[in-house]
């Protein structure tokens, strides 16, 4: 009887793994900006795998804006700037490398841009159905004080329920562009801290302002709550440097 050939479960892992490999690489700057990788033999070599396996690693690493392919002349990394910094995968991959980019600052002043005016417009904008939604969360938030990863996911929620309630289409948007590297901030920060009161109270506050729909204390429970995210990012930034 032919025998059948058993399918291979271990491809998609190898293949990760030496994705995730050559970005860590490429984030410690043994393959800087502008230089070339070396030859896809040579790589198949450098990492244990077949040709097939670098390949579609530095296909993945291509979609990320991370490497550049061209014909004849081979694989280049990119430009910093050109790298989707704020893709998943890519927050994922940098690991301590993530202060060289100082994301966490960034992203924080995007939301002092983006979150009071959000606020404001949510507690002129926002159903019951998306304030309950809110509020929700904030339950969620309230009820796992002690556990960060929880916290974390329901403190992400509240800020994408936030954005959508403003029913602004751009804000809208961009919670969704933003995903990823809101869920890594907040994360950083919630467990760079013991003490949460401080952030549930806030939160409660901004639903509370929603609910009365008062667009002025909507706005400042907003502030108040960055100015909380600047502090404990601080601490987030402090405890990464020890990492290093």
């Amino acid at each position: 009887m032919e025998r059948r050939a058993e399918p291979s479960v271990r491809r998609p892992r190898v293949r990760r793994n030496v994705t995730v490999a050559i970005a860590q690489d490429i984030f410690s700057d043994r393959y800087p900006s502008g230089s070339a990788l070396p030859r896809e033999n040579d790589l198949c070599q450098e990492y244990g795998v077949s040709r097939t396996v670098i390949r579609e690693s530095l296909k993945v690493l291509e979609s990320k804006g991370m490497v550049r392919g061209k014909p004849r002349i081979g694989t280049t990394v990119s430009d910093r700037d050109e790298w989707n910094i704020l893709d998943a995968d890519v927050l994922e991959w940098m690991g301590p490398q993530i202060g060289d980019f100082d994301l966490l600052g960034c992203i924080l002043e995007a939301r002092r841009t983006i979150e009071p005016a959000a606020a404001e417009l949510a507690a002129q904008r926002a159903s019951a159905q998306e304030i309950a939604d809110l509020e929700r969360a904030w339950t969620d938030m309230r009820d796992s004080r002690d556990d960060p990863e929880r916290f974390t996911e329901a403190d992400v929620r509240f800020h994408a329920v936030l954005l959508n309630a403003s029913h602004n289409q751009v804000f809208r948007r961009l919670s969704s562009a933003i995903h990823a590297a809101l869920q890594h901030t907040l994360h950083a920060s919630n467990i760079a801290v013991d003490d949460r009161e401080d952030a549930v109270a806030i939160h409660g506050e901004l639903v509370e302002a929603l609910r009365l729909r008062d667009t002025a204390r909507a706005r400042d429970c907003s502030n108040r709550m960055l100015d909380l995210a600047a502090r404990d990012i601080g601490a987030a930034e402090k405890a990464l440097v020890g990492k290093i």
